[in-house]
Parts: C-alpha cells; structure tokens; sequence
C-alpha cells in the first residue's frame, strides 16, 4: 500500500538529477508538497544535463505542488534561505531528505587537501548544518522525518576494501552513517526520526558517464525505485523508528 504524504512538505538535496530528480517527483506523487534544491539552475555546456526548475515544473505539471530553490549545501547562508524560503512558502517543514554529495574521486596519491576539504564541506559538515536548521520547524509541525542517502561504500562490514579511487566518498559516506546514529537519540525526544538508507546501484546521469555506453546496466535500479522506502522512513516521523543504517534491499523484508 502507498504511503500518503499529503499535507507534509519535504525538501530534497540535489534534487535537479539522479536520484534526488526521482525522489523530488516521486514524493510529490504521493501528495508531499516539494522543495527542489540544488546549485543546478541551469544547464552548463558539456555538464550534466537537469535543473531545479526542469524538476519542478515536472512535479507542477502532473499536478504536484513544487518550489525550487537554489541552494549550495556547503554554504550555511544558502542552507538557511533553504529552510527560510520553505517555510515563507509553505508554512511547515516535516522532512528533510540529505541527497546532494560531492562525487570526489581520486587516489590518495593524487588527491588535494582542496579535495578533501570540499568533501567534507559538502558531503558531511552539511548534515550538522541542515539538521540543526530543520529542528526546530520539524519540532513545530509536531514530528519529523530526516532521511540521510548513504551507500554500501560506507559499509564496512561488508564492503571492506573499496576500489582505488573511492577513499575521499567512501569516508564521506560513513561519516554521514555515523552522523546518523549519533543524532538520533537526541533527535528522538523531539520526535524527529533520522535514519540513513543505501539504495545501492543506481543508474543516473553520473553513474553512465562513469562507466560508459558499454557497461552492463543489469542488476542496476532506477532512481524512482528508491521512492519506496524513502516515503516510508519519511512516513516513520516522531523518533520511534530512528537511528537506522537501512538497505533497499531489505525493504518490505527486514522492514518497511
């Protein structure tokens, strides 16, 4: 059965392409109203095709309720006319779903300082500036819903060795699950759930200019298969179910 979203307003990172665009239109068809944000305005020549505006319109288009709003998560001043311009628009603000990244890819030898600390500055010191921006509209609303996307460079346990290249995102990646689990027992008693969730391999626009024309795409999902579990952790506000490190693949198995 779907979730119905209908009345709660969420904002989605990095939602001009790849997972974020299918998250932001898949949410609005469930009855969120949604807020698009990313730095894509416009498209670039030889960049990657997409924008918050293409992403918005499509949701206005089927019916949807949409606003986008540019927003370099790295930037506290853009962070917090994110979360202003949410609430002068909608009045509330009940999900937060952290999307946009910094894809560095480098090997220790060649990477820089520069590269290291951009990750860090988008992918990971975001999380604590977003969070601690949302809390207190989340807080208002009567409960809320965070949703951190991570992904199985994180996992450890299982993943032990990642392909050379992968250190800076990798790292990255299980800072933003160990964020996770940390905030959530502070976040619990405001009734704000945080969990994180690896969707696994996702064919985007990224991901097939990585690995090129002739990479074999089965086995890989699609970004609007990861709506699913994303509406149900948006769903799981009030800190009940939180804390959790989530796998798609698991969804509707070991939980829902």
């Amino acid at each position: 059965m779907a979730v119905d979203l209908t009345g709660r307003v969420v904002v989605v990172t990095g939602a001009s392409r790849g997972i974020g665009k299918g998250l932001a239109i898949g949410l609005a068809g469930l009855g969120a109203s949604v807020v698009c944000a990313a730095r894509s305005e416009v498209e670039k020549p030889g960049g990657l095709p997409g924008t918050i505006h293409d992403t918005a319109r499509e949701i206005e288009a089927a019916g949807g309720a949409a606003l986008a709003v540019r927003c370099d998560i790295g930037d506290d001043r853009d962070i917090q006319h994110l979360v202003d311009t949410t609430i002068s628009r909608f009045g509330r603000l009940d999900v937060l779903v952290n999307n946009a990244m910094s894809p560095t890819q480098a090997l220790l030898a060649d990477s820089t300082v520069e590269e290291w600390d951009e990750s860090m500055r988008v992918n990971v010191r975001s999380l604590y500036v977003l969070t601690r921006a949302v809390t207190p509209h989340m807080v208002a609303a009567g409960a809320g819903s965070i949703v951190n996307i991570s992904s199985h460079g994180a996992a450890h346990e299982t993943t032990p060795f990642m392909p050379p290249g992968y250190l800076v995102y990798s790292v990255a990646k299980a800072a933003l699950e160990r964020f996770t689990s940390a905030a959530a027992p502070e976040l619990a008693p405001l009734g704000i759930s945080i969990n994180a969730l690896r969707p696994g391999a996702v064919k985007t626009e990224m991901t097939a200019i990585e690995f090129g024309p002739d990479a074999d795409w089965s086995g890989w999902a699609t970004p609007d298969s990861v709506v699913p579990p994303v509406a149900a952790l948006a769903a799981h506000a009030g800190g009940a179910f939180t804390g959790r490190i989530l796998d798609v693949a698991g969804f509707g198995r070991s939980w829902e």
